[in-house]
């Protein structure tokens, strides 16, 4: 028998009390929906984290309405949006760049409305907890049936402000997405930057990473490597993680502790002389 049962995803910043709250409005508006939450450890405040996670996960979950709140600008002017997406979905949450990656990997951007509607609001609006009272309510009501432009006036989303990489004099410069929970770097930049900037490079050729982080730079000697098993446990390697961007990581260890990359906000790559 197919599933007819409506899908919502969650993923939040907020830590497991106040994204279970946000669940409980959902199921009270949507009480036929499956509701999952996709994580509520998100680094607080990391909107690219956050996109991240978003673009990485969403393509394997089932076509619904997926909620996504990184909000450091919660209370102010910034909107919030409703974006479908080509593959069917509903991404909500604030437009501040959070969803548009995803929304890029599920088809593209059809169409974003603004959540202006107070009838897929709750009666009353906090200040700081829109994911309760605003984002939680329209992904419900989007479940139960409404429609995207049911929720407010037709809008153009808010790109995420990553710069893009950069290759110039022998270098591939890179900003950094996000650290995961192991320590490893996730970098913006995919295996062709790489080709584009060293050509094709066969696992165990030798480069250098140099950095600043907190007024002090940096630099390591590691290797590009197909798996965190071509070097020993406690060396540094690049590698290609699962979602298709390069990454910084130890093996066995967490590159951001180990290196003192923590803070650093892009790195750039050349081979070893």
């Amino acid at each position: 028998m197919p599933e007819t049962r409506p899908f919502v995803s969650l993923a939040t910043d907020f830590g497991a009390a106040y994204t279970a709250i946000c669940a409980g409005v959902i199921h009270t508006i949507a009480p036929a929906a499956r509701v999952l939450v996709l994580s509520d450890e998100i680094t607080p405040f990391d909107v690219r984290e956050g996109a991240m996670l978003l673009r990485q996960a969403l393509p394997y979950l089932p076509v619904g309405v997926h909620t996504g709140i990184v909000d450091p600008g919660v209370g102010t002017p910034r909107r919030p949006v409703a974006i479908e997406t080509g593959r069917g979905d509903v991404l909500v949450g604030p437009d501040n760049g959070l969803l548009v990656p995803a929304a890029e990997k599920l088809g593209g951007v059809v169409r974003a409305h603004a959540l202006e509607n107070p009838a897929y609001r709750l009666p009353e609006v906090s200040a700081s907890f829109h994911g309760r009272d605003v984002f939680a309510p329209a992904a419900a009501h989007v479940a139960n049936g409404a429609a995207a432009a049911d929720l407010g006036a037709p809008v153009e989303p808010v790109p995420l402000d990553v710069p893009p990489p950069a290759i110039e004099d022998g270098a591939l410069t890179a900003p950094v997405l996000y650290t995961d929970r192991f320590g490893s770097l996730v970098l913006g930049a995919e295996p062709a930057d790489l080709a584009a900037a060293f050509g094709e490079l066969a696992p165990g050729t030798p480069l250098t990473a140099a950095w600043s982080a907190g007024g002090e730079a940096g630099t390591v000697r590691l290797t590009f490597e197909e798996t965190f098993g071509g070097v020993a446990p406690g060396e540094p390697l690049l590698w290609v993680d699962s979602s298709g961007w390069l990454g910084l990581a130890v093996n066995q260890g967490s590159a951001a502790e180990s290196l003192g990359l923590a803070g650093a906000g892009s790195l750039t790559l050349r081979r070893a002389g």
